[in-house]
């Protein structure tokens, strides 16, 4: 390669997490090339802090006053041009995969999306995906001169040096036209305190069978126990019990955590596509032929509402809560 350009994400002064696992990702490609961070929405802080994986540049836009993923990829785009930059990577995350086609555009770039690894073979780049809902992986190389890739979150290791390198963090002003305002983020709504599922090494998630939304107290009490993420099936979203945001599978986000467990989830083929590529699956539910037995690493056949509460109060013992 001759320069990977990694695009990274600012998250309470520092990088986040699939930022991170994107700059190892790049240093496993990287063949003696050099890799640039950019960052068009964050502070000297955050960048700074891509030190630790090894990052010694990064460009920080100068503020851009409206957040635009047009904007954005503009930006990108940009400090592709000026580095010379043979190979560009995003997170798979809503942001990162709006902004990588754009950028594909403006660079006459090849896009390949939802990658699950990068590897090297006679100097030719290599990418694997998943493709037929999952139940398949391609392997995928493109003769563009740019290429842009987009890798799926918690599948690349974020890998620290043992000494952060001195980084120089270089501020840049955008050249943006009246194109790139033409749509803008006017309004953020979060919870702070709660953990994406995208970036969560642990998920409990719950499905039709957790009957209405007050039941999903359940699995909250285990995912505190556990420090994981809440989420759920599309049939559990569509019924108005959980937010959007937290939806897993082929129309919500597709995750790929430690450990996965699916209670009272069936297992439709839409919702295996968005985390069947988990590394532990445990299923619980009380239907022995449902789909998801047969994907799961372990099974428990048997009411979730006997089954959880039990699983909760056995694991406070272990850890201590």
């Amino acid at each position: 390669m001759k320069k990977i350009l990694v695009y990274l994400e600012a998250q309470n002064g520092a990088i986040k997490r699939a930022s991170s696992e994107a700059l190892s990702a790049a240093a496993k490609i990287a063949d003696g090339g050099d890799i640039v961070g950019v960052m068009p929405y964050g502070d000297e802080e955050a960048a700074k802090s891509a030190a630790e994986y090894g990052l010694k540049k990064v460009y920080l836009a100068n503020p851009i006053e409206t957040i635009s993923t047009m904007a954005a990829a503009s930006a990108v785009a940009q400090i592709a041009k000026k580095e010379d930059a043979d190979v560009v990577l995003f997170d798979a995350n809503p942001y990162g995969a709006e902004i990588a086609p754009r950028t594909a555009v403006k660079l006459n770039a090849s896009y390949v999306a939802d990658i699950v690894d990068l590897s090297l073979d006679g100097g030719e780049l290599i990418a694997l995906k998943p493709v037929y809902a999952g139940k398949a992986l391609i392997k995928v190389k493109t003769k563009k001169d740019v290429k842009i890739f987009s890798l799926r979150p918690n599948v690349f290791a974020a890998e620290k040096t043992d000494a952060p390198a001195d980084i120089t963090v270089e501020k840049f002003d955008v050249e943006l036209g009246e194109a790139d305002l033409k749509a803008r983020l006017v309004e953020v709504v979060k919870n702070e305190e709660k953990l994406d599922v995208l970036e969560a090494d642990i998920i409990v998630s719950g499905g039709r069978g957790l009957k209405a939304p007050e039941n999903f107290k359940i699995l909250e009490e285990l995912a505190d126990v556990l420090g994981a993420a809440v989420g759920a099936s599309r049939a559990a979203v569509d019924a108005g019990w959980r937010p959007q945001s937290d939806q897993v599978g082929q129309t919500g986000k597709t995750v790929s955590p430690t450990l996965y467990i699916a209670c009272g989830i069936s297992g439709a083929i839409q919702h295996l596509a968005g985390m069947s590529s988990s590394k532990y699956i445990v299923a619980i539910n009380k239907d022995k032929d449902a789909p998801i037995f047969g994907v799961c690493d372990y099974g428990i056949v048997g009411d979730l509402f006997d089954v959880v509460p039990k699983l909760t109060e056995k694991l406070k013992a272990v850890v201590g809560k």
